[in-house]
């Protein structure tokens, strides 16, 4: 086995003391010091993440927006310059390759961001579909590192380093701009359901931007982050995660983000025809729903365990971890329309032969206040 690949800031995780895990072929921090710290900073001060395992392809030409207007399964024309939007690739079967953030660059330059697991299958993707046009697919993965700094605190630390207008700078939307001398690409964006910047930088400037993000929020309660409080901050604002509510088994309309695929832009695309039949199933009857389950006791769910009601299996768990904020065990599951509905009783979830009782909810289970 190869060695796992190294971001930029890996000797300044080490010196903090992180626990490293390989993650997607990368070895990244999991954690500092406490999970549940880490988790609660970024909920009501700051956090600061390295996520430069993630796999940026950039896309220039021409024919760059029907490039992936037919790659993907989203309306990337209607994206303004400065602005991002969150989509899918998709199979000619209709299932889900990777779900993926497209940020326009420039009149003819898109900039895609995948997941570490997929970066590569989606960048082989994406070259393939662009080949008819007039197109230029570029692997972009060395040319970055990605510093993600979020939590209420964090609009005013970054505004301590930058003059980019931050004020301005809407949901979904990136600027180029300078943050404590480096240049950037400032994405208003993240995974944590709290407010927050993703910072694209050269990797040579990543350990002068991690030192002045720090010393910027030291006042604040800034606390380096690894990717276990992660998961569990995407959990709680109900964020779906590649590998468990996203997979090739699924098509968008099974996991509840129909909503991504555009039928109504112009030519075809990859997965198009599959995903017409997925959306007419969907609409007569979803066969499952995404929803949130919420323990009654202590124990913890995992991905893979059975939901359960009156001793039938009616759906399984994708996603399951402690949650910080509610103070209770949760999960993300596909369960049976039947047993969907918020407030549905007699569901469980079986946690080695007992089955545990579990409260239905709408997702997301944590929404912050504006």
């Amino acid at each position: 086995m190869s060695n796992p690949r190294l971001t930029a800031l890996d000797a300044t995780h080490r010196s903090l003391g992180a626990t490293m895990t390989d993650f997607a072929g990368w070895d990244m921090p999991l954690r500092y010091g406490s999970e549940r710290d880490e988790h609660n900073a970024v909920r009501t001060r700051a956090g600061l993440f390295d996520l430069s395992h993630m796999g940026e392809i950039t896309v220039t030409g021409p024919d760059a927006v029907k490039a992936l207007d037919y790659a993907l399964v989203g309306n990337m024309s209607t994206i303004g310059v400065g602005r991002a939007r969150y989509t899918m690739i998709c199979q000619e079967d209709g299932g889900i390759v990777d779900d993926l953030i497209v940020y326009r660059l420039g009149e003819d330059e898109y900039m895609v961001v995948a997941n570490a697991g997929n970066a590569q299958i989606v960048l082989d993707a994406i070259t393939e579909r662009a080949a008819a046009f007039d197109a230029v697919v570029r692997d972009d993965r060395d040319a970055y590192a990605l510093l993600a700094i979020q939590g209420p605190e964090s609009p005013g630390i970054l505004k301590s380093l930058t003059d980019a207008d931050l004020d301005g700078l809407k949901y979904y939307a990136g600027l180029p701009g300078t943050v404590a001398g480096v240049p950037a690409l400032i994405a208003r964006t993240g995974y944590t359901g709290e407010d927050g910047f993703e910072l694209f930088v050269a990797p040579a400037d990543a350990e002068q931007l991690w030192r002045a993000l720090t010393d910027a929020g030291k006042d604040a309660g800034l606390v380096p982050c690894g990717l276990s409080c992660r998961d569990t901050l995407r959990l709680e604002a109900g964020m779906p995660l590649y590998g468990h509510e996203l997979t090739t088994a699924l098509t968008p309309f099974d996991a509840g983000l129909g909503r991504v695929v555009k039928f109504e832009k112009e030519g075809d695309f990859v997965g198009r025809k599959a995903l017409e039949a997925a959306a007419e199933r969907a609409a007569a009857k979803a066969p499952r729903k995404l929803v949130g389950l919420i323990a009654e006791g202590r124990r913890v769910p995992r991905a893979g365990f059975s939901v359960v009601t009156g001793g039938e299996v009616v759906g399984e768990v994708t996603s399951g971890a402690p949650s910080p904020t509610l103070g209770k065990p949760i999960a993300m599951a596909y369960v049976d329309a039947a047993h969907a509905a918020p407030g549905t009783s007699g569901v469980g979830v079986d946690i080695r032969g007992t089955h545990e009782p579990y409260e239905v909810v709408a997702l997301p289970f944590y929404k912050r206040q504006k």
